[in-house]
């Protein structure tokens, strides 16, 4: 049984206020789900993938209980924890706060690396409610005695596969183990490895199991293609589609820093507008770059997963995926960033015969074979136009290709060398 809106779900009436003002009316099905269990005090174990709508689903049950309860007397301590795995989706998350506890006293500051740290030691000793923090960052912070975590009565871990595959799991350990024992603790995590698993066994108190979609299913709103083609060929392959004029908000996704790099300078050069952003980038110059694509002023973002679950850009109407992932769960993230709020999109990806062991691996998680398009467009002329049109169009003949050769699937370096990129 699902409630048919908000006003349904007995929040308080500030929170109520600031849902309308944002037009929201009618919970996710993981929100209906969740929020009466959490403001019943019961822990959460969540499994649903990216677009579904669990940050609300978890802040909005937050603020009403912290809204609730009379603070401590003295300086204000942070009551509630959210751990996310990256910079982009703590940011993400925090702003989420900040909107629906518009017309609350209550205080949030969003801690992570890669910046001055000096703006968050600030923004924790004037007092703060709710922290939002990567691991990396929190854990320097409390070894600095600039953080006490006594008091949180609230602890939630956001895409907990996404921590264990950046190797921040025995960080989060460490945190949990400076929290009370007493406190209501929640989980939300798209795929659920057996590690995963173990760890919510640990941190949660008989948790009331909540899955909206099976695991690591994409939304059936996105059309999903695949163009078998030599990795020589894949820049030429990527102009031709982009000279669809259709294509007006894209993310391309890289397996490393480096492609990310080359492939954005290659568009650039071919007078199409593309940012890209990676681990390597500041802070400061990853922000930009969303601003840029958000804005409509780079039409193309090459990006390496650290932003597959941290980029929450309204309109992205299509993924393509420049390399396939290693990971086949990366795969399900990667195409999450299109077909939000209701809209239909499209994803992409281009398979060499070396990547062919992974398209297996992602069709095996997907249960369903992806779409194989035969032709491939002309390139793109130097100012970025092309002939090229979207699956649909008449030059994208489909026809099946075989592409099952055997090919030894290169090792996975999974959770090496990314802990930095938080």
């Amino acid at each position: 049984m699902t409630n048919r809106n908000f006003s349904e779900l007995g929040l308080a009436e500030p929170i109520q206020l600031a849902l309308r003002s944002r037009n929201h009316v009618i919970p996710t099905p993981i929100q209906a789900r969740a929020i009466p269990q959490l403001l019943a005090g019961k822990d959460i174990l969540g499994i649903a993938q990216t677009g579904t709508g669990k940050t609300a689903a978890f802040a909005l049950p937050i603020l009403h209980k912290l809204s609730q309860k009379d603070r401590h007397h003295g300086r204000r301590r942070p009551r509630a924890l959210v751990l996310a795995p990256t910079r982009e989706l703590a940011i993400q998350i925090g702003d989420e706060f900040g909107a629906y506890a518009k017309h609350l006293q209550l205080r949030h500051t969003v801690i992570f690396g890669g910046v001055n740290q000096k703006p968050q030691v600030n923004a924790l000793a004037g007092g703060v409610d709710i922290v939002v923090a990567t691991p990396g960052r929190l854990l320097d912070l409390m070894g600095q005695r600039r953080i006490g975590l006594d008091a949180v009565e609230f602890l939630v871990l956001d895409e907990a596969d996404r921590m264990l595959d950046m190797g921040f799991v025995r960080d989060v350990r460490r945190i949990i183990a400076a929290l009370p024992v007493k406190r209501q603790s929640l989980m939300f995590s798209a795929t659920m490895p057996g590690e995963i698993a173990h760890l919510a066994g640990d941190i949660l108190a008989h948790p009331v199991r909540l899955e909206v979609t099976p695991q690591a299913t994409p939304i059936k709103r996105i059309e999903q293609n695949i163009y078998h083609v030599e990795a020589a060929g894949k820049r030429d392959l990527l102009a031709g589609i982009l000279g669809d004029p259709a294509l007006s908000r894209v993310l391309v996704f890289a397996r490393t820093k480096h492609r990310a790099n080359r492939v954005a300078e290659h568009l650039g050069k071919r007078g199409i507008s593309a940012e890209a952003i990676h681990g390597n980038k500041s802070q400061g110059a990853r922000q930009r770059a969303l601003k840029r694509f958000r804005a409509g002023e780079a039409r193309v973002l090459v990006a390496t997963d650290i932003a597959a679950r941290g980029i929450d850009v309204d309109g992205v109407t299509h993924v393509i995926n420049y390399e396939l992932p290693n990971e086949p769960e990366s795969y399900v993230h990667r195409i999450g960033r299109t077909a939000r709020a209701g809209a239909r999109g499209v994803a992409v990806s281009f398979c060499d015969p070396a990547e062919r062991g992974y398209l297996r691996d992602i069709e095996r998680l997907i249960r369903r074979r992806l779409t194989v398009i035969g032709a491939e467009p002309a390139a793109a002329a130097p100012d970025g136009r092309g002939t090229a049109e979207m699956p649909h169009g008449e030059p994208w003949r489909k026809r099946r290709q075989p592409g099952n050769g055997r090919h030894r699937k290169p090792p996975s370096n999974r959770g090496a060398g990314r802990r930095r990129a938080a």
